[in-house]
């Protein structure tokens, strides 16, 4: 199985603008391999760092690496922009996606698309293309029309995150909580489009960022890493979510203190 990307020895740190100083890293030796067609789950509790790690690899300039690289395909991206990321196959779902005022789903769809792949395809083109994806998603026909994620609900903006997804087509998808704020049937239909991509796209990655067993029991990843305070301090397989369930994160931080 080819290696898709490679996360070593990761340090990172607020930029200086948001007040950072030195010493003041969030991620302190991160080191993480996915696989083509891999599945990893990522959990923690508040402050371990998880959502810091989702921002930097897709390269937010809210954050600096201070030591460590990010390598995807082969090619070092540590300090590639966040656009030739997403235009090299990179995708990052939100966990709080931005409104957008003025801009239709099918507009912002339209300009990612010709940007990631350099296909200019016409709205009717596109419209049809994410029909099919709107009806597997629960999504009424004239989402698409709607300015992006303005008034949206959370499930909403989660399917909609998913469907981007499958429209862009990305080597690999990390997806920042997207359980976040899904009630059990709005989880079911969106773990159901996660799974629906990858069977088109059986190479490709993916990276859950996650709280909850709720979405690992719908998605059943490949392997589960526990990152608590910057680090992932075990690895594994399903077994340590249900010791998650069991006994919580304590004996996991003593581990990290270790």
């Amino acid at each position: 199985m080819s290696q898709l990307f490679h996360v070593d020895g990761l340090h990172v740190r607020p930029t200086t603008e948001q007040g950072a100083l030195p010493g003041d890293d969030i991620l302190r030796g991160l080191s993480l391999e996915v696989n083509a067609g891999e599945i990893h789950a990522i959990m923690g509790p508040n402050g371990s760092g998880k959502s810091t790690l989702g921002s930097t690899l897709l390269g937010s300039p809210e954050y600096e690496v201070t030591a460590g690289t990010i390598t995807f395909q082969g090619d070092d991206v540590t300090d590639w922009p966040t656009e030739e990321r997403a235009k090299a196959g990179m995708f990052l779902a939100f966990q709080y996606p931005q409104e957008i005022p003025g801009v239709s789903v099918i507009q912002f769809l339209r300009a990612a698309l010709s940007a990631r792949k350099g296909v200019e395809l016409s709205v009717l083109e596109l419209r049809l293309a994410t029909m099919e994806w709107m009806k597997r998603l629960g999504m009424d026909s004239s989402f698409v029309d709607r300015y992006l994620n303005e008034g949206f609900s959370g499930g909403e903006k989660k399917r909609n995150e998913i469907m981007q997804m499958a429209i862009l087509e990305p080597e690999l998808a990390i997806l920042d909580e997207t359980d976040s704020g899904l009630d059990i049937d709005a989880l079911r239909i969106v773990a159901q489009g996660i799974r629906e991509v990858r069977e088109e796209r059986p190479g490709m990655g993916v990276v859950l960022i996650t709280h909850y067993q709720r979405l690992l029991d719908e998605i059943q990843p490949d392997h589960v890493h526990i990152l608590v305070d910057g680090r992932i301090v075990q690895s594994g397989g399903m077994e340590l979510v249900e010791e998650l369930e069991r006994n919580g994160y304590d004996a996991f931080k003593s581990t990290a203190g270790a």
